[in-house]
């Protein structure tokens, strides 16, 4: 029991009922000692609760506005159960401004009966009738709106070859660095969506006079010399491809030596230091060059060496390739899936 100054009597002192009263609760719980935390748990407690009442206060009276303006059919209802049982305003005074308002009106329990319980259950009536027309209003909004939720790429199978159809592979002339850019073209052929979950592989093939070691396949990052090519936060990991759409993988080569060069109009000299077993363990050689007789050579005297650029797709995607004239060595540079312009 909690006393206040007024409890004091006239000489400021307590009553000896209330001195003995303060003695037997004292001697009760003197045996009692608090568990190791206590304090700190009322620490936390304390202010986490207050804050909870705060709370409920909040949504209380925002629960009283709402009802109060939004719904005077639930109020007249309230009013006139007031009016009828006075012995029920505390229930009715919950109806109206506490926070389970909404469970007193819907669920109908009553703690009065007779023609109170009756008005009571007229609101619930009511109440059921304001819930289906929402219901039914939300239901047709839902219909005439957004329809059916379109389908995530999650929930879509890959695509096969066979809905990418025939993909394409182009590539553009080369610019002042001898940089030649391309493109590898995929669309979905089908009647169906699929996803795209990546851009599948990349490779470069030496081709004619071109030197396998110096060619390599590297895929495309910020700062690489490929500075043509998107950057890479353009690309997608995961791509619902619909029908009729298409998506981009584009690459570079970028060459780091030019294809060698000899005049078919000179004959070179043969280096005098060999030895004549040096050539002919060259095989067919000419003499004096790295020893291959069969290199082609274009109108300008250069070798003729190019690389032939793969893309394979992912599990059960198409393969497509296009060649790069005029390389010998250098290094593809290729990007993950893109949205096709």
């Amino acid at each position: 029991m909690n006393h206040g100054p007024d409890d004091l009597s006239s000489t400021g002192e307590f009553d000896s009922d209330e001195l003995a009263l303060r003695r037997m609760l004292q001697q009760a719980v003197q045996e009692m000692e608090p568990r190791d935390g206590t304090l700190e748990h009322l620490r936390k407690a304390v202010p986490a609760r207050r804050a909870r009442k705060r709370q409920a206060l909040v949504g209380m009276a925002a629960a009283a506005l709402f009802f109060g303006t939004a719904i005077p059919a639930v109020v007249h209802v309230s009013s006139a159960d007031t009016s009828a049982n006075t012995s029920n305003a505390g229930h009715t005074s919950q109806m109206q401004g506490g926070a389970g308002d909404g469970k007193h009106q819907e669920g109908g329990e009553s703690t009065s009966g007779g023609s109170a319980g009756k008005t009571e259950d007229k609101g619930k009536d009511q109440a059921k009738g304001d819930d289906k027309g929402k219901s039914a209003g939300a239901s047709a909004g839902a219909s005439s709106g957004a329809g059916p939720s379109a389908p995530s790429a999650a929930d879509t199978p890959a695509c096969t070859a066979a809905q990418l159809g025939t993909p394409t592979a182009s590539t553009v002339a080369p610019d002042a660095s001898g940089t030649v850019y391309g493109t590898f073209h995929i669309t979905n052929g089908s009647t169906a969506a699929c996803t795209v979950s990546g851009p599948g592989t990349v490779t470069a093939s030496p081709q004619g006079a071109a030197d396998g070691s110096k060619i390599g396949a590297l895929r495309h990052a910020s700062g690489d010399p490929a500075t043509g090519l998107p950057d890479p936060s353009a690309e997608v990991s995961q791509l619902l491809l619909q029908p009729g759409s298409s998506y981009d993988v584009k690459f570079a080569w970028v060459p780091s030596e030019t294809c060698p060069t000899t005049d078919p109009s000179t004959d070179p000299t043969p280096d005098p230091t060999s030895s004549p077993d040096a050539s002919s363990s060259a095989g067919s050689s000419t003499g004096g060059d790295t020893g291959t007789s069969t290199q082609l050579m274009t109108a300008d005297g250069t070798v003729d060496g190019s690389v032939l650029v793969t893309n394979t797709g992912e599990a059960g995607g198409p393969t497509m390739s296009t060649t790069v004239s005029n390389a010998c060595a250098g290094t593809v540079y290729w990007t993950g899936v893109l949205t096709s312009s």
